[in-house]
């Protein structure tokens, strides 16, 4: 082999065992370094009083779906043609409904309705006369000022939002909304 055949093979072998090294290295990297301190882990029963944690109530999946069909029923019973979103205490969507017949748009609508009434606590026919003194909280992403959004409340806190969107008017869809939150309290 002449000079320059094994500086050419030498540079190959040293970049294939570089790459092998660094492959080594960078899977290792993500465990932890011998000697560092574990991630910390917090007590509930340990902390100052119990200060550092909250607990939340949740709407369950069998709730929600209650309530959406109990919405959706008092529509049928109307001959209005729906689409009924249960959001829950953060605005994501726990369930949605959309009757035979519901306009397209109707499903969006519904969803930021709810996640409108879950936001503020408040119904969004409420929420409509704010507009007035706050004409830009229209422009919050996600929501929608119109009636037709109830929170759904537990222990006086927002745990979710039923959102009713298809109706000829926000009082319809509102007195459906409600419909399905006075199927929770049952």
């Amino acid at each position: 082999m002449n000079t320059r055949t094994r500086v050419l093979t030498g540079t190959a072998l040293a970049l294939a065992l570089g790459a092998g090294t660094f492959g080594a290295v960078s899977a290792s990297a993500s465990a932890a370094p011998a000697g560092a301190p574990a991630a910390a882990s917090a007590k509930k029963d340990g902390n100052a009083n119990g200060k550092n944690f909250t607990t939340t109530t949740h709407l369950t999946i069998d709730a929600a779906s209650r309530a959406a069909q109990a919405a959706l029923d008092a529509a049928q019973k109307e001959n209005q043609k729906v689409t009924v979103a249960v959001v829950d205490r953060n605005g994501n969507t726990i369930v949605t409904l959309r009757g035979d017949g519901a306009g397209p748009q109707s499903y969006e609508s519904a969803e930021r309705k709810a996640f409108t009434a879950v936001s503020w606590n408040a119904p969004t026919s409420v929420l409509v006369g704010r507009l007035a003194q706050a004409p830009n909280l229209k422009d919050i992403p996600g929501t929608l000022f119109l009636g037709g959004g109830v929170p759904v409340q537990a222990d006086g806190a927002p745990v979710a939002g039923i959102g009713v969107a298809g109706a000829p008017s926000g009082d319809l869809d509102e007195k459906f909304a409600k419909a399905g939150a006075d199927e929770l309290a049952k």
